[in-house]
């Protein structure tokens, strides 16, 4: 066992069996090839799912069937197919005509709002037109095909539609040298050296993601010397986290420090970017006194660890630590996405127990309730968490490649295909910036916490109906009686904001204030005063007012200009007892061991 292994004795650690251990369901002793059957399935469908970017091929079979049955079954949805088949050729016919007679014809379909992959000039003369326009006709019609069919779940109905759509986006002809005319015209004009310089482009991005070397840009940002340099100590290490203690800038800070707990799925520098867009360097300079979790990244060894391990070595050792440091008996607790959720759990389990320190929760771009937890969903289903099970149980743990994949496809045409016409048809390369080297610093997921996390809070939605456990009792939300602050943003695909405002029919607090901001799940969050084209919009709590659905809150709060987070100083401050001398970095039972930004978050 290595000095970083969690040890079965320590008290830290709480061994437990992995949770998706399938053992016969009588007590009587199995049968002699039980285990190894058992192990031949896993082994074969981990090295399955190593080639499928982890997406079962049985989830997806299973609800194409379901779809093709249904839509067997239902001649009249056939006979509307045909006639809007019918409909879009002749609309198509009549288009190709008017090419002969009007200059500008105008567009027989119009791309939806964020489809930006027709907007060039090019597109719009012939033959490209009328090439787009048959694109996008088909892939209406396709659409038209998947959805609304007799009998088919909405949950199938949206995988399906889901990946047909990825299906046809791969067949876009933006994505085709020869049907590209940007891409025509440029090979044209440099005698065919884009395709030869995007070539190389390939080889070199190929042969680092083999040798998991960061991408072409990357090393420019650096940990610890561009990136997360604002000073501080860390003042307390567990085998899970490393806690920093950002020094203060100000004479007086605020009487109540600020925990801010990330997501271990992110290192926690998406927080303490470059100086001017540091959350963390933003509030020590407001007077806050500043502590963050930095997550230890996983190995194999760690396969055991859970939620509760996560929870009890997480936030819960942190606000022992925060508490015995700055004397304070009140924190103000900050989540970032699954940190934000794991802080709800805690605080629930704190109000439920009595335990009064939190002086108010902030969460970012997080949820709790999962039932609309957008396109993200379309990966989560009993097959397919079984099939990540199965690759997570043979390696140990779920690793940060193949997370990206699924987010990647979640915005597969700004992610995937723009940035191959962009870099390998037209010879370009995207400048690297600090958002994007963060971004490629990938992390790793615990076996059975993320399956944990699956199974308890996607697939039961456990946190929301009262079933999840902590300590062998549930925990619920409506608990929580501190101060509210929740922020979501307009774009986010992991957490998107209508479901981030179901903490509304969930808390039962007098003061819920919500925010949304433009921008997606990170962009969004890192919006720093002074960042061109910010907006949010804000509402504090109306004491006795009806409950207000999402589409309506959005139509009657005014829209504002610029970040959001002077207005949340302004309410930290607000919920804060006033101001003090600052705290020594550290006490005698927790002095610095290091210098911030530690080193868990420097390890690969």
């Amino acid at each position: 066992m290595s000095p970083d292994s969690p040890n079965p004795s320590d008290p830290d650690v709480t061994p437990q069996a992995a949770p998706c251990e399938r053992l016969p369901a009588t007590a009587e002793r199995p049968n002699p090839g039980f285990y190894s059957t058992h192990a031949l399935d896993r082994a074969f469908k981990a090295n399955l799912a190593r080639l499928t970017a982890g997406i079962t091929p049985a989830g997806l079979a299973s609800v194409y069937f379901e779809w093709l049955v249904h839509l067997m079954l239902s001649p009249g949805k056939q006979l509307e197919l045909g006639e809007k088949f019918t409909r879009k050729l002749t609309r198509f016919g009549q288009y190709l005509g008017r090419q002969t007679l009007e200059p500008c014809p105008g567009a027989c379909i119009e791309p939806l709002e964020q489809d930006r992959r027709f907007s060039g000039e090019e597109w719009q003369r012939w033959p490209y037109n009328l090439i787009y326009q048959s694109f996008l006709l088909t892939q209406q019609w396709w659409h038209n095909a998947t959805s609304d069919v007799d009998g088919l779940s909405p949950e199938s109905e949206r995988v399906v539609n889901f990946i047909t759509r990825q299906i046809l986006d791969r067949y876009s002809p933006s994505n085709s040298p020869w049907l590209n005319p940007e891409v025509v015209a440029t090979t044209m004009a440099t005698g065919g050296q884009n395709l030869v310089v995007g070539w190389q482009h390939f080889i070199e991005d190929w042969e680092r993601a083999v040798s998991g070397k960061p991408p072409v840009g990357a090393e420019a940002f650096r940990v610890g010397k561009n990136l997360a340099i604002t000073p501080g100590k860390v003042v307390y290490r567990n085998h899970l986290i490393e806690l920093i203690q950002y020094a203060p800038t100000t004479k007086q800070v605020y009487a109540e420090p600020v925990l801010i707990v990330p997501a271990w799925i992110m290192k926690f520098y998406i927080l303490d970017l470059s100086p001017s867009q540091s959350l963390v360097k933003y509030l020590v300079d407001q007077g806050h006194t500043v502590f963050m979790i930095s997550w230890r990244n996983p190995s194999s060894e760690d396969h055991d660890l859970g939620m509760e391990d996560y929870r009890r070595l997480g936030p819960m050792a942190a606000l022992d630590s925060v508490c015995a440091i700055t004397g304070s008996h009140r924190v103000h607790g900050v989540g970032y996405c699954l940190g934000g959720t794991l802080l709800s759990i805690a605080a629930a389990a704190m109000a439920r127990d009595g335990d009064e320190r939190l002086a108010s929760l902030t969460t970012l771009a997080t949820q709790v309730d999962f039932t609309e937890a957008g396109e993200l969903m379309l990966f989560i289903g009993e097959s397919q968490v079984s099939y990540l099970e199965n690759m997570m149980w043979d390696q140990g743990y779920l690793d940060g490649y193949q997370m990206a994949g699924a987010f990647q496809i979640l915005r597969s045409n700004d992610l995937i295909w723009s940035r191959i016409v962009h870099d390998y048809l037209l010879g370009g390369r995207q400048p690297m910036n600090a958002l994007m080297a963060w971004n490629a610093d990938l992390t790793r997921m615990p076996y059975r916490m993320h399956s944990e996390y699956l199974r308890q809070l996607f697939l039961n939605n456990d946190l929301a109906n009262g079933h999840y456990r902590v300590d062998g009792r549930p925990v619920v939300i409506q608990d929580i009686r501190a101060p509210l602050f929740v922020v979501s943003t307009t774009t986010d695909h992991v957490a998107p904001w209508k479901s981030v405002y179901k903490i509304h029919l969930l808390a039962d607090t007098d003061e819920v204030t919500f925010v949304l901001t433009s921008g997606g799940h990170n962009a969004g969050i890192v919006s720093e005063p002074g960042h061109p084209g910010r907006r949010f919009r804000m509402s504090e709590p109306q004491h006795e007012q009806a409950y207000l659905d999402p589409d309506t809150w959005q139509h009657i709060t005014p829209e504002q200009d610029g970040s959001w987070w002077p207005a949340w100083h302004q309410w930290l401050a607000a919920h804060s007892s006033g101001q003090v001398p600052p705290p020594g970095m550290g006490s005698q039972q927790y002095p610095p061991l290091t210098d911030a930004p530690g080193s868990y978050v420097l390890a690969p």
